[in-house]
């Protein structure tokens, strides 16, 4: 007898820190993948955990900024904090 195991659906890869936040990432049907899936014409982001243009670190909020280099880095698929 051989079980299965379900099959998940693919997710794209995204480098974005995943407490990353724009206008435009709440009209996603997904997981950013581009740069320009946050940018609007304003190029305003934040942070989810400070509300403003500055993370937790004191560095500047965007996506060339927030990525897996960054000591408050938090991947796009891991739990939330």
């Amino acid at each position: 007898m051989s079980s299965k195991l379900p099959q998940l659906p693919d997710v794209p890869a995204t480098r974005f820190c995943g407490d990353l936040r724009s206008k435009k990432f709440f009209l996603l049907d997904g997981l950013p993948a581009e740069e320009s899936d946050f940018l609007d014409p304003s190029g305003h982001c934040w942070c989810y955990h400070t509300q403003q243009p500055i993370g937790p670190d004191g560095g500047h909020v965007g996506p060339q900024e927030c990525g897996s280099g960054r000591g408050c880095y938090r991947s796009a698929l891991s739990q939330p904090t």
